[in-house]
């Protein structure tokens, strides 16, 4: 038998050890509800973060556009203009331009499909139609993201690489930048003199043409072009972000190359240009519909054209704003009013527009129904 010190010893131990056992069970229990709670919040914050951003991504271009729109036609009689649309408008006219914005379109297609080629890539013609149908349409509701629609309507519906078609895509991009570049030089050093003679003859005043601009007018100047940097800030941040797997910059390299190896380059150099003619005639033809834009040259419209080419690279949904803005701009620098000059470029936007989404919805269909 133990003595009753080692007996209130050993209680005192075991007292000792029990309250021990509730430190290390309290602790770890606070300590894993830490890391619980830490977990929680993390997939909260990250998830909100993450929605709060592709939120701005795509709120801002439409809150952009419509400001400059809202500035444009604050004061537009809509009464005036429904009438001129119903009663004015030539649409015979719209009609055959309608048919200029479907072509570039397939030809864009027919110059994919042989970028595509040499990399061993072979999607159907009709689906590549319907991708830059569909990519043009996302546009629409997400700036700039109709290039990763097209490569992955490839990839989902012909198996066609998407770094591969990715990189072609780049190419394109660098194509047309060249192609429209080399074509407004053209314009502005063809129409210069043209254009300073004008302006002398209708007694127009550069400098009280400039003088009509509003502060305003001025700020959406500057916020157009703050854009344009941004865009491509953008842009270029993202690249080095998706370049960051060598698989990928690999496919990616592969799709820029692949212009080398074209069987007929003479085929893929005639579409490019090809496409920005249709473009051009898919603008120019709309002068038609009305009086006071019938009677300005050609060599005229193609510069206002070019200017406005510019103009969409600003983020807003097909250049919703900043193209009004800049098309506006270029026709009252030829003589015409300012109202119909608003008037134009808002029912020309606004139809064209509405045909890239009716093709969208077209290539949806199309696309849907062959999956079955």
């Amino acid at each position: 038998m133990r003595p009753k010190g080692g007996t209130m010893f050993g209680e005192l131990c075991l007292s000792f050890a029990k309250v021990r056992i509730l430190l290390v069970a309290r602790g770890c229990r606070r300590l894993i509800s830490g890391h619980f709670s830490l977990y929680a919040q993390t997939l909260i914050v990250v998830p909100l973060n993450d929605f709060l951003k592709n939120t701005i991504k795509i709120l801002l271009p439409f809150v952009f556009g419509v400001g400059i729109m809202w500035w444009m036609y604050r004061g537009t009689d809509w009464s005036r203009f429904l009438y001129a649309v119903c009663h004015e408008m030539n649409w015979w006219w719209m009609g055959v331009s309608l048919i200029f914005g479907i072509l570039p379109q397939v030809l864009r297609a027919l110059r994919w499909q042989m970028a595509l080629a040499p990399l061993g890539e072979f999607p159907r013609r009709r689906t590549c139609i319907d991708a830059i149908f569909l990519s043009y349409a996302t546009s629409l509701v997400i700036p700039r993201i109709g290039e990763v629609t097209r490569c992955g309507t490839l990839k989902r519906c012909d198996g066609t690489s998407f770094t591969k078609s990715i990189g072609t895509v780049v190419t394109e991009r660098l194509v047309d930048s060249v192609v429209i570049v080399l074509l407004t030089a053209v314009a502005i050093f063809s129409q210069m003199g043209v254009l300073f003679d004008f302006l002398t003859a209708s007694g127009t005043d550069l400098e009280h043409v400039l003088g009509q601009f509003t502060g305003a007018g001025y700020l959406v100047t500057i916020a157009c072009i703050v854009a344009i940097g941004l865009l491509l800030w953008g842009l270029m941040h993202k690249f080095s972000l998706f370049n960051k797997g060598k698989d990928m910059l690999r496919g990616v390299w592969e799709g820029i190359l692949s212009l080398r190896y074209v069987e007929q380059l003479w085929l893929y150099v005639f579409y490019s240009f090809a496409i920005w003619i249709c473009y051009f005639l898919h603008f120019y033809l709309a002068f038609f519909c009305f009086d006071f834009t019938a009677g300005i040259s050609p060599i005229a419209a193609f510069l206002i054209f070019c200017i406005g080419s510019f103009a969409v690279l600003v983020p807003t949904p097909n250049g919703a704003g900043s193209w009004h803005f800049a098309v506006k701009t270029m026709l009252v620098i030829y003589g015409v009013a300012e109202a119909p000059a608003i008037l134009f470029a808002l029912v020309v936007h606004t139809i064209q527009t509405s045909e890239v989404a009716l093709l969208g919805v077209y290539a949806w269909a199309d696309l849907a129904l062959r999956r079955k």
